[in-house]
């Protein structure tokens, strides 16, 4: 009797043993993947960045080859640009859409592929290339305006001053 009563309690506890193995969660970190991990590089340089507005990803331009080892810190490309959105709004960046003529940042360095590390060493600097001729764009589009506004004034003119036509 004793024995039957012992094999019972014990099926009992091994029961609530294994139950609760399968509620407890293994404490293993999770391994970014390489997209994840440039995301939350371009969200820390937002949060560290001097610039009124925040910058979203605009391409990765390269792709971690072979081994992801997120212990390892892996190589990182990528380009962001200047977004409409301030630092201090609520909306989600993903929902922000690019400036126009918005400043737009080459980065490169290394990002770690684990959660819990969120380490990286990154570099950002200004495209030369659409720096030096966003200004160019933006000269020709002022003048364009002008010149636009100058024959307006010029047929309004022409029409308020016309000959009156006579009537035959």
């Amino acid at each position: 009797m004793e024995t039957q009563r012992d094999s019972t309690s014990l099926q009992r506890w091994s029961l609530l043993l294994l139950l609760l193995g399968l509620v407890v969660t293994p404490a293993t970190s999770r391994t970014l993947s390489y997209r994840e991990a440039v995301l939350r590089v371009v969200d820390s340089l937002n949060q560290r960045s001097s610039d009124e507005n925040l910058y979203r990803l605009l391409k990765l331009n390269s792709q971690p080859q072979g081994d992801e080892n997120p212990n390892i810190p892996q190589p990182a490309s990528f380009t962001v640009k200047e977004t409409v959105c301030p630092k201090t709004t609520e909306q989600p960046l993903e929902q922000c859409d690019f400036k126009d003529n918005g400043l737009v940042k080459q980065c490169s360095g290394t990002v770690s592929l684990d959660e819990d590390k969120s380490y990286f060493d990154i570099s950002c600097e200004e495209n030369l290339e659409v720096s030096k001729f966003g200004w160019l764009r933006d000269l020709l589009r002022r003048v364009g305006q002008r010149i636009g506004r100058i024959g307006g004034k010029i047929r309004r003119i022409f029409t308020k001053y016309q000959p009156p036509q006579e009537e035959s």
